[in-house]
């Protein structure tokens, strides 16, 4: 078998449901047999011995099933398994760092805020979650007929989430010096019928919140509200609502697995994309002068002045979580002090807590601030917005697609440097960044897709039209390149 198309990045993805008009099912229980068999050998090869390996797995229908497979495989092969049930991503991570569970490895279940029919597995050990290379390594030990040899051992239940919701709390009560921080105040959750819920009940709660008015707090793996992903703006008008309706002091919404989060102020701000990155940014500048902020490569030109005003270095790079968060590693490796690494898509991992994306722990940083602050609108002052935003999402039908985009950006490099009042970027690690009269547009090759993503920000009205214009002629050029959906907007009145 080749299972190389299951990879994602770091993670694993496929198709674990039919559904009509859907595409055919890939994460087979075949699949998760021979995967669980992959990840004990690439285990065994690392450590040399049998490991202790912790399963965890988010609301999705196919999960339970797909989880036992791949338990069943890393049994079979001399891996000690506990299944933790309906867990959340940051929570497995932790089963391998915290005193008296200390795994040496866990798994994931998840397809973080795709559709229902989707699953997946991401996967830990005690440095953190394992890179792009190593899921690679796995699939093809999976693909191969090799076995440990060992003699097959035992699975059992557990249960986690009750100790990594009481580290929460430890952490909340600890930061504002209070048995009750949120006593007499209103906080509302939206987990999207995700895996978020349990912030609610056990974290805020105990701690005096009432979240009376919170959403879609059980866990439905068919999510039949809404998608569970703090960049949608259907979610985050949901908790928005929400919190206008209560008059809640904040609110707070994850996606499905609890990597990632966004929150709304009282009076309805959002607290997502650049602006979440502006308010935990400024927090932690606060406690470490100086400190660099590393960002993904569509920040705007706002949030850089924003970091840079607060005393701080904005390290812009590329997209990707791991990419964002491996480059703030390698700083502090280097010497660079770098407090946080955070995507605008709502992974934000921070170096106090493992360089680990968390989203729970990111609002409950939030939630300790408000506590001490009365408010978090001050976070955000100085933070310059731009008056238009737009993405266009351009697809790429060569057949080598990744080639093709390259001698797109390539070429863009080159009539850069000559185009009338363009001014290409001189610090950019992904793509073509060009700063054009008062906005600027980036052109990237996506990391997975066939596609080119174009960002353009501006701060003027019609901003974006205008330089939607000014780089049309140029893309419009390729001709495997779909700028129709571009042509349409910059040609439109």
């Amino acid at each position: 078998m080749d299972y190389s198309a299951l990879q994602n990045g770091s993670d694993i993805r496929g198709v674990a449901i039919a559904v009509e008009g859907g595409k055919s099912v890939n994460l087979t229980e075949q699949a998760c047999r021979d995967i669980g068999r992959g990840f004990a050998l690439w285990l065994y090869r690392r450590y040399g011995r049998p490991c202790r390996v912790a399963l965890g797995r988010d609301c999705r229908l196919s999960g339970e099933q797909l989880l036992h497979t791949l338990g069943q495989a890393l049994a079979a092969e001399g891996m000690s398994v506990t299944d933790m049930g309906q867990a959340t991503t940051p929570a497995m991570f932790m089963t391998t760092v915290t005193e008296g569970w200390k795994f040496d490895a866990s798994v994931m279940a998840t397809a973080s805020h795709l559709p229902m029919e989707r699953n997946g597995f991401k996967f830990f050990t005690a440095e953190g979650g394992l890179e792009s290379s190593d899921v690679k390594e796995i699939l093809a030990l999976a693909a191969s007929d090799a076995h440990t040899q060992l003699a097959p051992a035992r699975t059992e239940r557990g249960e986690f989430m009750d100790v990594y919701a009481a580290q929460l709390r430890e952490k909340l009560v600890s930061w504002t010096g209070k048995e009750k921080p949120f006593a007499g105040l209103r906080i509302v959750v939206d987990a999207g019928n995700g895996m978020g819920g349990f912030y609610a009940s056990e974290v805020l709660e105990p701690l005096g919140a009432d979240t009376r008015g919170s959403r879609y707090l059980e866990p439905d793996g068919s999510f039949p509200n809404h998608i569970p992903n703090p960049e949608d703006q259907t979610a985050m008008e949901s908790i928005r609502e929400a919190v206008l309706q209560s008059g809640a002091a904040m609110g707070v919404i994850f996606d499905t697995d609890v990597d990632r989060a966004g929150a709304v102020l009282s009076d309805g701000t959002e607290l997502n994309r650049n602006r979440i990155i502006a308010a935990l940014a400024a927090i932690l500048l606060s406690e470490h002068p100086g400190t660099t902020i590393v960002t993904d490569s569509i920040t705007s030109t706002g949030l850089a002045a924003f970091i840079r005003r607060r005393g701080g270095v904005h390290r812009r790079f590329k997209r990707g979580y791991r990419n964002v968060i491996n480059e703030g590693l390698r700083l502090n490796a280097q010497g660079q002090d770098c407090q946080m690494a955070m995507e605008t898509s709502g992974h934000g991992a921070l170096k106090e807590n493992y360089f680990l994306d968390d989203g729970a722990y990111l609002m409950t940083r939030l939630l300790a601030e408000l506590v001490k602050r009365g408010s978090l609108e001050s976070l955000l002052t100085g933070l310059a917005e731009p008056v238009e935003a737009m993405e266009f999402r351009m697809n790429v039908s060569a057949p080598d697609f990744a080639a093709y985009g390259q001698q797109v950006l390539d070429e863009l490099g080159e009539y850069a440097k000559t185009a009338p009042g363009w001014r290409p970027e001189t610090e950019n690690y992904e793509g073509v960044r060009v700063n054009v009269g008062s906005g600027w547009f980036l052109l990237r090759l996506s990391l997975h897709d066939p596609l080119l993503p174009l960002n353009i920000e501006s701060d003027a009205a019609r901003g974006v039209r205008e330089i939607a214009r000014e780089l049309l002629p140029f893309l419009q050029r390729f001709e495997k390149l779909d700028s129709s959906a571009l042509a349409k907007y910059a040609e439109a009145e």
